[in-house]
């Protein structure tokens, strides 16, 4: 992050007006545009450039082309220093993170107890009184939620890796209401992914 933030106030230095393309700047310094959004925001929050679009920005900070290292620019080199540490602990985080992800997930035990049944969801309160759609399909699925009608709401999905299950979990007092009477039997039951599989 020092690197993109030297390279940026050096841009900015040499910027007509001190307008710089924020697109133009990630291709130039060959870094996504998510980091130079990054060091853009610390930029802005300390008041040193203002936003003229999402793309374009403008330095209204110190003198750039005074090369004397001032109060401002010392106390910029000091938060990028301390916001470069802890990017850097968030990294290491998300990647030890991920790693236990990766074990857990190839760990065989863990594989056969991997599945939610319906009571299993129904338990959690922010699905209770909801209605929940639950959607197996391939990596790369494309799902799209236009905006909700007045009563009624639609989902697309599309895939072209494979084929796309989708199963309709009941809430619990609408089971209830299916129950059947006596001397009647029910279909109904929660089955393991497994089982599912072999449909």
């Amino acid at each position: 992050m020092s690197h993109v933030t030297q390279k940026l106030m050096d841009l900015f230095r040499s910027a007509p007006r001190g307008i710089l393309d924020i697109k133009k700047v990630a291709t130039q310094l060959g870094v996504g545009k998510r980091r130079v959004q990054d060091v853009i925001n610390i930029f802005s929050e300390m008041g040193l450039i203002e936003r003229r679009s999402n793309n374009r920005a403008r330095w209204i900070g110190f003198d750039l082309s005074n090369q004397d290292e001032g109060p401002q620019q010392k106390k910029l080199k000091e938060d990028i220093l301390q916001f470069q540490m802890t990017e850097e602990a968030l990294d290491e985080l998300i990647k030890d993170s991920a790693q236990q992800l990766l074990e857990l997930a190839n760990d065989k035990e863990n594989q056969r107890l991997a599945y939610l049944t319906i009571q299993d969801l129904n338990a959690i309160p922010v699905f209770q009184e909801q209605n929940v759609l639950i959607v197996k399909a391939p990596e790369e699925t494309k799902l799209e939620v236009p905006t909700p009608g007045f009563d009624s709401i639609q989902v697309y999905i599309k895939s072209t890796k494979g084929p796309i299950d989708v199963y309709l979990c009941e809430r619990e007092d609408h089971m209830a209401n299916n129950m059947p009477h006596a001397g009647e039997t029910s279909t109904s039951e929660s089955k393991r992914p497994e089982e599912l599989d072999k449909e």
